[in-house]
């Protein structure tokens, strides 16, 4: 999942509405609406900002198997 969409299923857990997000951080409903589609990137002092207003730790907007993913590349698997 990419952080705009980790963003975007984070917010509606909560049950947060882009409206107050929008206001929180003092930008259009529009601009923030773009984050969350992945339209506009967002930039790391934003995302924390964001996870402030969602009182939501950083690391929980990035994908958690980078780690695995990367250390499974190349590797072969026993069909047998």
């Amino acid at each position: 999942m990419k952080v705009n969409e980790k963003l975007r299923s984070i917010r509606k857990s909560k049950g947060i509405t882009q409206k107050f997000v929008a206001q929180e951080l003092n930008v259009p409903i529009a601009t923030y609406n773009s984050y969350e589609l992945g339209r506009r990137k967002i930039h790391v002092e934003l995302l924390k900002d964001i996870a402030s207003v969602l009182d939501e730790p950083i690391q929980n907007f990035f994908v958690n198997k980078i780690y695995e993913s990367k250390n499974l590349k190349g590797q072969k698997t026993n069909t047998a």
